[in-house]
C-alpha cells in the first residue's frame, strides 16, 4: 500500500483504513510503519506550530513529562527532519529486489 498524501493526518487516516484490509502480518507491519512515520511528522509539525505560537519548551516538555532540556533534545532532531522533509523533493522508495 502506498499513501501518497503529504498531509500526515490524511496519511494516518488512509493507513488506518488500510490496516482494516491488510491481508497478512507483513502488510500490517508496513501499515504500522507508515502510521508511525506519519504520526512522527504530525508531532514534529505540531511542536513547530506550538513554538511559532509562543509555547515555551517548558510547556512542551510538560506535555511529555519532560524538562525543558528534555523536550529540546527530543524534538531537535524531529524539527530538523520536518524542515528537511518540507524542503526535499518527493522521492519514491525502491521496492524489494527479487
Amino acid at each position: 500500500m502506498t499513501v501518497a498524501s503529504k498531509n500526515p493526518v490524511r496519511r494516518i487516516t488512509a493507513a488506518l483504513g488500510a490496516l482494516d484490509v491488510a491481508d497478512g502480518p507483513i502488510s500490517r507491519l508496513e501499515v504500522a510503519r507508515q502510521l508511525r512515520e506519519a504520526a512522527e511528522e504530525l508531532e514534529a509539525a505540531q511542536v513547530e506550530a506550538a513554538r511559532k505560537a509562543g509555547a515555551t519548551w517548558n510547556e512542551i516538555g510538560a506535555c511529555y513529562g519532560l524538562t525543558k532540556q528534555g523536550a529540546q533534545q527530543r524534538f531537535r532532531a524531529a524539527r530538523t527532519q520536518a524542515k528537511a522533509v518540507t524542503a526535499a523533493p518527493d522521492r519514491k522508495k525502491a521496492g524489494p529486489v527479487a
